[in-house]
């Protein structure tokens, strides 16, 4: 049997810049969890064509809410021509009876205990319009193709995942909805198979948080620390720091980067989110102790709480240049499908966009508080033109000499994103405030 398995781009006629693009795993753990004797092609759509004229027996297509319209095209296509579609991944989770408007069948959740199920009843001609495994097993191995992984990003990173859920409960988050509240994890000698199967040297964990769950955080570590990988992923600030130990592990293990979920630098804020930050004076410590171990700091910013001003964005270019950040996100609160956030701008008629394709991070789909949606959107493109200004990427260098190459090349990559967002929002912004 022929499977065509696609993740698709958010738009058909546009690409993510190449500099910025992370690799993905999920489809590559389906093709894993294919039995034998079937043939299977994998297409990410940011960096391959599809051709809904090519030849197949059942098509997989797996994304995100901001590319669901886009999912919802393919079907369309594929199914005009005779194929079987099946669709899985965030939003068909959160939303599957949306989904299956658009599909022949949806895989709720994770795809372990119900892919070759799935496959077995299409076989059949069997196939059950919904597939949901709430207690998978992560304990069996799952091999990879990890050399067709490996040129999909301009690092050439190799994507890892060791646990799944998250304990947090933030208001503008579905994974514990998605994965479950408890974390679950993946044996520590599969981790260490797939890294060295993969004959890579650069690693990026996608998990939540990477330190989610101390015990196993620091066997991973030891683990992985003879292997002399470099390796970059998430993880929650406090809980990193207020062991140093597990720090310490992590530097030695070859962490050269974290993305820490910052959010926001109001006070008021920081008390909602519950991530154990007392206040900035302990986020400034926090981020000082994780720096002086040679870790690059990638910071993830919202704009759009209901907190939130007009000098929310003078502030927070301020404390991350400030705190010497070697890169930052900076992103629109957005209001996923499953998140207590969209519930309430529901509830009080504050959402202005039901299109999905714009619930990207980057576009404002509300009408927030203390300012217009035009506001907040030029506030978030200013922040962000203001933090990777070359003044402000000299200013902040002297805190990140410990790895100045990995410094210029990813703050060289969002300079270059800066000018395709302001580009952008000159042809959508006659759609989405006027």
């Amino acid at each position: 049997m022929k499977i065509l398995l696609i993740s698709p781009a958010v738009d058909a006629e546009k690409r993510t810049n190449k500099w910025l693009m992370m690799p993905q795993l999920a489809l590559y753990i389906l093709e894993g969890l294919t039995p034998c004797g079937h043939d299977v092609t994998v297409i990410e759509e940011e960096s391959g064509y599809v051709d809904p004229d090519q030849e197949c027996d059942l098509v997989g297509i797996s994304c995100m809410t901001a590319n669901a319209p886009r999912a919802y095209e393919l079907c369309a296509e594929f199914q005009k021509r005779g194929k079987t579609v099946v669709l899985g991944g965030v939003h068909p989770s959160i939303l599957p009876e949306e989904a299956l408007q658009h599909a022949d069948s949806v895989v709720v959740g994770e795809a372990e205990g119900v892919w070759e199920t799935l496959l077995d009843d299409f076989q059949n001609n069997n196939l059950k319009r919904k597939y949901h495994n709430p207690n998978p097993d992560l304990q069996k191995y799952v091999p990879k193709d990890f050399s067709t992984v490996v040129n999909k990003s301009k690092f050439h990173i190799i994507p890892i995942m060791t646990t799944r859920g998250c304990p947090y409960d933030c208001d503008f988050c579905c994974v514990s909805n998605l994965y479950g509240k408890k974390i679950r994890h993946i044996p520590i000698e599969n981790v260490v198979r797939d890294i060295r199967e993969s004959r890579a040297k650069n690693f990026l964990f996608l998990d939540d948080n990477i330190v989610g769950h101390k015990k196993y955080a620091k066997e991973l570590f030891n683990a992985i620390k003879p292997l002399k990988i470099k390796w970059v992923g998430q993880a929650s600030v406090s809980l990193l720091v207020e062991d140093d130990e597990l720090l310490q592990l992590a530097a030695e293990s070859g962490c050269k980067s974290l993305f820490i979920g910052i959010e926001s630098v109001s006070a008021e804020q920081l008390r909602t989110m519950r991530k154990g930050v007392k206040d900035i004076v302990h986020l400034e410590s926090a981020l000082k102790k994780i720096k002086k171990m040679g870790i690059l700091i990638h910071a993830s910013m919202v704009f759009g709480f209901d907190n939130d001003t007009k000098e929310t964005f003078e502030d927070t270019v301020a404390f991350l240049q400030k705190n010497k950040a070697s890169t930052a996100s900076f992103n629109v609160l957005t209001p996923y499908p499953g998140t207590r956030v969209y519930e309430n701008l529901k509830k009080e008629n504050r959402l202005t966009i039901t299109n999905w394709k714009y619930y990207d991070h980057n576009t404002v789909v509300f009408q927030p508080r203390n300012m217009t949606p035009y506001e907040l959107q030029m506030g978030k493109i200013y922040a962000r033109k203001r933090f990777y200004s070359i003044t402000s990427v000299m200013k902040r260098m002297p805190g990140n000499l410990y790895n100045p190459l990995t410094y210029f090349m990813m703050n060289y990559g969002h300079m270059k994103q800066v000018r395709v967002e302001a580009r952008r929002i000159d042809r959508i912004k006659s759609i989405l405030f006027e």
